[in-house]
This record gives structure tokens, C-alpha cells and sequence, in this order.
């Protein structure tokens, strides 16, 4: 009977753990589109603002129309709740070339970092793209998204008003 005991509360001690690594952000080397190689941990900061996280790909056409859906709205977005957008391309080393254009041909304003290995990607369990993910003031992930069809963006910006909402009453 004690044995069982003690396998149950270790069982549940690791199946929290578990959940809450999923929940929170990995430390995890990423590059920046000049070369630098920077670590989550310095990336994601926020202000107390939500960000969102974007994983994408050169070849992923509805990637690119989400982040391109998103640029129309962003500075708006920004003004309204401080969010920030942060896009992971997950190109690796022989597509990640292509990244830079299509950022400039696109006229992106976000945060562009490269996951060439995958790491950060498979840390959060991400496994189609696009995926998006959106965190709170204490970089928690409250709510994510896979895939992208039109009016998306709306659904998220919704997501994106809640969070401050809660966040700025105290219902964190």
C-alpha cells in the first residue's frame, strides 16, 4: 500500500513537472539573421506585455500569409497592448539563406531568429507550421494556434486583448 502511495505522488510530481515545462519557455540557442547566436532567455522579454512566438519556414506558404496578414494590423496591435511578435524560422542550413529576403521582400518589422537545428522548435513540442503561440507577462504559454486560413489574425489579436485584460485586473 505504501509503495502505491509513493508511486502515485512521484507519478504526479513528474506529470506536473512535465506540464510545466511545456508551459514555460527553454533556454535554447538561437541565431539572429546577422550570425549572432543569442539564447532564449535574453530574447524573450516582454514589460509585462503578452508575446507572441511564430514559428515559420521559407517554404511554408501559409506562414508566410500569416505574417504578412499580421504586418498589415501590427503597428496597430503594438500601440493598443504592447504585444510583441517574435517570428522563429525554422529554415535550416540549407533554405535559412532565403530567411533575409523574404523578411525585407515582406517588409516584416518583427523579431527574426533562426532555429537551423530545430532545438527551440522541439522544446516547445511544435511540430506543423505555422504555429503560433502566445505568451503571457510571466512567459507562460496561455494559448496557441497551428495552421493559418484567413481571419486567424483576428482570433489571435481577441486572444491577445483578453490576456491584457486579465493581466491589467490582477486575474493573472
Amino acid at each position: 500500500m505504501i509503495r502505491i502511495a509513493f508511486l502515485t505522488i512521484v507519478s504526479l510530481l513528474v506529470l506536473g513537472n512535465v506540464a510545466l515545462a511545456q508551459n514555460t519557455l527553454p533556454t535554447v540557442e538561437l541565431e539572429t539573421l546577422d550570425g549572432r547566436k543569442v539564447k532564449t532567455t535574453d530574447v524573450f522579454t516582454n514589460d509585462g506585455n503578452p508575446i507572441i512566438i511564430s514559428f515559420w519556414s521559407t517554404w511554408c506558404k501559409p506562414c508566410i500569409k500569416e505574417l504578412t496578414t499580421i504586418q498589415d494590423e501590427y503597428i496597430d496591435w503594438q500601440e493598443e497592448t504592447g504585444v510583441k511578435l517574435i517570428a522563429i524560422s525554422i529554415d535550416d542550413n540549407r533554405t535559412s539563406s532565403g530567411v533575409p529576403m523574404i523578411v525585407n521582400a515582406k517588409g516584416w518589422e518583427y523579431e527574426i531568429y533562426l532555429d537551423k537545428n530545430s532545438d527551440f522548435k522541439r522544446a516547445m513540442n511544435v511540430v506543423n507550421i505555422p504555429h503560433t503561440l502566445l505568451l503571457n507577462d510571466k512567459l507562460e504559454v496561455v494559448w496557441q494556434h497551428t495552421s493559418y486560413a484567413p481571419g486567424d489574425e483576428e482570433e489571435l489579436y481577441e486572444q491577445v486583448l483578453l490576456l491584457k485584460e486579465n493581466q491589467g485586473s490582477g486575474n493573472k
